[in-house]
């Protein structure tokens, strides 16, 4: 089983002006709250770890979940707000977002009340905003830290200045989980945040030198790279027409959980033992999954049968 650390939330679209207002269109979202229905979509079993709200959009949330299989036997329930993440799209589909979360259900979990594992968990996945939040940010990386020996730990920062705009900070938490990770997926717009003065390629060598058994830069429009200690590919995107940009990154996420879990590959060994010919099917599966959450309107992310 995967176990997805992080936060839900509503994702709230402004629509066109009213003679009263704004209109908005409200869905279902945030990254791993994605990238669990994403996996549970692909078919694979799978549980959000998060805290949720018991208000109107807690309950929907819920619902969402439970409509797609995913476990929810690990979320905390709590009567504060739930987040909100408003969000506009430029001319070319790329999203802007505006959060509303101080005080919200999925910020307030502690090391303290965060549930046991099932036992049949084989890998973690850890990102986005609820880990530079208190108190739940240093309940998920104590959690990372214990468990770093005995199962997969994969991580996507998915850096959202929105939240916490201090990007020393967001550097100091992406090395902190660097250093407890196996598998690191990071976009380059990350990247660029993060580190401008490096290059993907240098960043992930400075990961792999530090126990990543592979690491995967992620491109938009052109492509995909990936690394191991022995083997560096880099595989293009798919032509598609592009509805929005939402939920492609935990789209791409979950579909290369899902790749190497249907091989056998989740172990820090095995990742770091594929050769250049799986490393180019993994990134293939993966962006044709991603290309088919951009052609849709919001993270509308692909079922198992719509990849093969």
């Amino acid at each position: 089983m995967f176990v997805v650390c992080g936060e839900a939330l509503m994702d709230v679209y402004a629509g066109e002006s009213t003679p009263t207002g704004l209109s908005f269109d409200a869905r279902i979202g945030g990254s791993p709250f994605n990238v669990a229905v994403g996996l549970a979509r692909l078919g694979r079993p799978v549980a959000l770890l998060t805290g949720l709200s018991t208000d109107s959009a807690g309950e929907r949330l819920l619902t969402a979940l439970q409509d797609e299989q995913v476990d929810t036997s690990l979320l905390l329930r709590s009567d504060a707000p739930s987040t909100l993440s408003v969000i506009s799209l430029d001319a070319h589909g790329v999203p802007r977002y505006a959060f509303h979360g101080t005080g919200a259900a999925d910020r307030q979990i502690t090391f303290d009340t965060l549930p046991a594992l099932p036992p049949t968990t084989r890998a973690l996945q850890f990102g986005s905003y609820a880990l530079v939040v208190e108190p739940v940010g240093s309940a998920l990386l104590a959690l990372a830290a214990r468990e770093h020996t005995q199962r997969l730990i994969a991580y996507d920062p998915n850096v959202r200045l929105n939240v916490e705009p201090d990007l020393s900070r967001w550097r100091a938490l992406v090395e902190q989980m660097v250093a407890q990770s196996h598998f690191v997926k990071v976009s380059d717009e990350d990247l660029g945040l993060l580190y401008p003065g490096e290059t993907p390629e240098q960043v992930a060598a400075r990961w792999l030198a530090v126990g990543v058994s592979l690491v995967t830069v992620t491109r938009g429009g052109h492509g995909a790279s990936s690394w191991t200690q022995s083997v560096q590919v880099d595989v293009p995107s798919l032509p598609v027409k592009v509805v929005d940009t939402v939920g492609a990154g935990d789209t791409f996420q979950a579909a290369l959980l899902t790749w190497l879990d249907e091989r056998d590959k989740l172990s820090a060994t095995a990742m770091a033992s594929l050769d250049r010919q799986a490393l180019e099917a993994m990134l293939k599966f993966a962006s044709k999954a991603s290309s088919i959450t951009c052609s849709r309107r919001g993270a509308d992310m692909p079922r198992r049968n719509e990849l093969d």
